[in-house]
């Protein structure tokens, strides 16, 4: 399994940074690199899938007019690592979908602002991408929307909505790739996809989780969720979640073999956290998907691992929050995306197999809420039954995290951004069980 994820060369926050003077800087050697020649081609490469008209980057960087008076600042952030964003430790694990630059690269864009940013010969300019209008994914093969352009208030909390979307498919389906795109970036947090079967469809648990670790019950809360109070609650049956959207987690794709199961009759049931940002607006989201030519090898689940049980004191900078949770089956993890909200500061991933063997699969040491990202594995895990996984989440709830809505208070597990989580989602497939000896093989 593999994602195409966003490649961004500078991204919010960059407004307001010094720009640099037009023009090459006189007697630059020949080997200064050029927008033409050497830069353009890293930028439509790895940055252009965002940074490009009506997409969520707040710049484009297709021409050399939309990146010139940027070029002082990307070289800042591209020489720090800022951008494009990655968090992973390089020291545990390969990913598919790394989106580091190689040194090389990294040179090529600072020696060029360096050098006053020169455009070069036009001529050497390669092809632009081509994109897709309205979608980072390409075409996609079925377009489903909400039927109603919701209204999100100008201020206030807003309780998670729950919209349906009957796919009306007559026949099961298997999702090669997702594109959640939502109707306004500004208010929408959050989209988790569920896909209801007509009917419920059993399924034996992957992970056992350990006791203690339950999402306390908070009636009040509960309450606000359901109607009369909310007048878009959630409905009685979700059916299993298969994918979704969050900053910085926007297109999911499959390698072929593998793909996500939608029945026949499904309808989709949206979970959209609103954040009200001061002027009244609405929204409507669509979900792309590619499908599947033909039945996939390997049908992806997924799953979480959750401690809700938690409490962050007041002023507290490092506080420890751990989750473990058994296989229970023979599996193969092919991504982890874990997930806080503003106070999560790092997270460590460890799984001892039913040997004793403990290994790290996964260090995020600078985590940003920001950016959620899924990291796929480039070879992924085969994980025997018994094997343990264990995670565990720093947060700072002290005043010198500049994110933190209020230091002054205990935090615990809730839905809003002010509040908590400790989740983890995973991406998995079923092991086939060995095929039985054939007449003559040694069992």
């Amino acid at each position: 399994m593999r994602t195409r994820m966003v490649l961004a060369g500078a991204a919010a926050g960059i407004v307001g940074l010094v720009t640099v003077a037009q023009g090459q800087t006189p007697g630059a050697a020949a080997s200064t690199p050029t927008f033409s020649k050497d830069v353009a081609p890293i930028f439509y490469k790895n940055c252009t899938v965002c940074h490009r008209p009506g997409e969520i980057a707040p710049m484009s960087l297709l021409t050399y007019k939309d990146a010139r008076p940027w070029a002082k600042s990307i070289a800042d952030r591209v020489s720090r690592g800022v951008m494009p964003p990655w968090h992973a430790d390089p020291a545990y694990g390969v990913f598919l979908n790394d989106r580091r630059l190689s040194d090389a690269d990294k040179s090529t864009i600072v020696r060029w602002a360096g050098a006053g940013a020169p455009e070069g010969n036009p001529a050497d300019l390669p092809p632009a991408p081509s994109h897709a209008a309205g979608w980072m994914m390409g075409e996609p093969d079925v377009v489903l929307a909400m039927n109603e352009a919701y209204p999100v208030p100008a201020e206030g909390t807003v309780e998670y909505k729950y919209f349906e979307v009957p796919t009306n498919f007559t026949e099961d389906k298997f999702i090669q790739a997702m594109e959640v795109r939502p109707g306004n970036r500004a208010v929408v947090h959050h989209v988790i996809v569920y896909a209801r079967p007509p009917q419920p469809e059993p399924r034996t648990a992957a992970l056992k989780f350990a006791e203690g670790m339950e999402i306390p019950k908070n009636e009040e809360a509960a309450a606000k969720r359901r109607a009369p109070l909310n007048d878009r609650p959630a409905p009685q049956r979700l059916g299993p979640s298969i994918g979704g959207f969050a900053p910085g987690q926007f297109v999911r794709e499959y390698n072929p073999g593998t793909a996500v199961r939608v029945p026949a009759g499904a309808v989709l049931v949206l979970q959209m956290h609103y954040t009200a940002n001061g002027t009244p607006t609405t929204d409507q989201t669509r979900i792309g998907l590619r499908l599947a030519k033909e039945k996939p090898k390997d049908e992806v689940r997924m799953s979480a691992i959750i401690n809700g049980a938690f409490t962050i004191p007041a002023g507290a900078s490092e506080h420890r929050v751990d989750a473990d949770a058994t296989i229970q089956q023979d599996l193969t993890v092919w991504s982890m995306l874990p997930h806080t909200h503003v106070r999560g500061k790092r997270w460590t991933y460890e799984v001892t197999y039913p040997d004793g063997r403990t290994e790290t699969i996964l260090s995020v040491p600078k985590y940003d809420f920001n950016w959620q990202t899924d990291y796929i594995f480039k070879e992924p895990l085969r994980l025997p039954k018994g094997t343990k996984i264990h995670a565990t989440a720093w947060y700072d709830n002290s005043k010198t995290n500049a994110s933190n809505p209020d230091p002054s208070i205990d935090v615990k597990w809730g839905d809003q951004t002010w509040e908590e989580m400790m989740f983890t989602a995973l991406n998995y497939t079923l092991n086939a069980p060995p095929a039985p000896p054939t007449s003559g093989e040694k069992r």
